[in-house]
Order: C-alpha cells, then structure tokens, then sequence
C-alpha cells in the first residue's frame, strides 16, 4: 500500500506519497497507550511536522476490535501497587500527547477502525477529522473508574455542545458510530472494510491542496473560536498565503487547466 514503511514495536509508520500513517499496533491491548508508545507516537507527530514532505496524518489502530482503549489500565495498575507517584495529565515532565496531536500545523484524520473509548475517544477529538464504520463505540467511561477524562471535557462540548457533551461525561456511557455522526463527530460513516482507504483518500485530497493554505485555514478556524469575529479576521498566523509564490501558481494552473506545482513558500 504505501512507498515506505517502518515498524517499531507497537507502532507502525508508513508514508504514502505526502502522507504520513501512525497505526497504533498493540490489538492484543485493544491498541492501549502505553507511555513508551506515547512517547513515540509523539516524536512521530512531531517528525511529520517538520518533513516539508508531509502534509497529512492519518492515524489509525491495528485490528479490528479497537481504534485505542485510552490508557493502559493494568500498567497504571502495576505502577500503583509498586507505590510509583500517579501524576496527573497536565502536572508530568512529558507533553499530553492529545495537546500534540491538536497542536500539530498540519491536518489529522482519525480512521477509526474499532471503538474508540476514554484516550482512544479523546485521541479522535484531537483529530481534526474523522472515519469510521457502524459497529465503532466512543465514550468517556472516566467517570465509572474514577479518572477525569481531562482532554475530552474541554474538547467534547466545543464539538457537540455542552448538553449531549456533559450527558457522555456524567454517565460514562457509550454511543453508536450512528449517535456519533448524528451529534456531528464524524466526517465519514463507511463499511468497516473502507476505513482506512477513505480517510487515506480523503488525506490525498487534502494534500493535492496548497500546503500553505492548508495550514492557514486550520490554523485561522481553530484559533478563532475562542475570538471576538473581529480579532479572528485579523489573525495572522504561519506564511500568509495571499502573499505567497504558491497563490500565483495556483491562479496560474487554474486558468491553464493544469495541477498546480506546489512550493509551499
């Protein structure tokens, strides 16, 4: 499927033309996040960032059970008993992984091939777009093991608003792939075997794009939901793509009726 690819232990990168595939492969863990595994899924996100190469993530889990389980539960567990100090998510020496993932300039789609629950489920509201089948599961079970689902209290009700979003977090329940697309979740609702081809495809797309546009309007429609309209026009972040080589090369493939040849500069 794809031009180059790497495995390191439960995480598999592979790249395919511009973009770059994350699979989280523990699915004998049901895909839990393990702190080594956080750790180099991080460093991976971050590499993306700065390939000029790269201009889409995609994210997904190996199997078919589950997209991610959220936290390793028995590692926590192991670390408990042995007395080893519990730090919560915003007090640790390393970076919340779902910051990281938000954070990153370029797009990310979740292609969620299993359920995606307590971390997995905030894993996909990191993502800026989502794929997934009918048989998937999201919820914050936070609430029925005493953790705090931290990511995905703030995340959830800037998605959904804050009715069905509080509803998911007091309860701890689960809802349907089905509920999910109704509340506005997901992107794509496909047969569990097109997953992955249809978030890749919908990656090329974006990636046919101009880079700097891209990581403009990203930038412009998240940051500018917490402004005032008037201090989110104004916002200028990263290279301003009306002042870029790459806007004359757009208008002029246009207008010759060709791909544009983009230099993201």
């Amino acid at each position: 499927m794809s031009e180059h690819q790497e495995e390191i232990d439960d995480l598999v990168i592979e790249n395919e033309e511009f973009i770059r595939i994350l699979k989280i492969n523990r699915p004998h863990r049901r895909n839990a996040l393990s702190e080594p595994l956080k750790m180099k899924m991080m460093n991976a996100i971050l590499d993306a960032e700065e390939d000029p190469e790269i201009r889409v993530l995609v994210i997904t889990g190996a199997g078919e059970d589950a997209f991610c389980a959220g936290a390793d539960l028995k590692n926590i567990h192991h670390n408990d008993q042995a007395g080893i100090k519990f730090r919560t998510p915003m007090n640790r020496i390393e970076r919340n992984i779902f910051e990281v993932v938000y954070e990153t300039k370029k797009p990310v789609i979740a292609a969620i091939n299993g359920s995606a629950v307590a971390g997995g489920f905030e894993l996909a509201l990191a993502c800026n777009l989502r794929v997934t089948h009918g048989a998937a599961l999201f919820g914050l079970p936070e609430t029925k093991i005493g953790m705090g689902a931290n990511f995905g209290s703030v995340l959830l009700p800037r998605l959904i608003g804050i009715t069905h979003a509080l509803e998911m977090l007091l309860t701890g329940e689960y809802i349907s792939a089905t509920r999910a697309n109704e509340l506005g979740l997901i992107n794509r609702l496909v047969p569990k075997e097109k997953v992955l081809s249809t978030a890749i495809e919908l990656a090329r797309v974006i990636a046919s794009n101009a880079p700097i546009s891209v990581r403009r309007v990203k930038a412009v429609a998240l940051k500018g939901l917490d402004m005032p309209v008037a201090a989110a026009l104004r916002q200028d972040p990263g290279l301003n793509p009306y002042l870029s080589e790459d806007r004359q090369e757009g208008i002029t493939a246009r207008l010759e009726k060709r791909k544009p040849v983009w230099k993201n500069c």
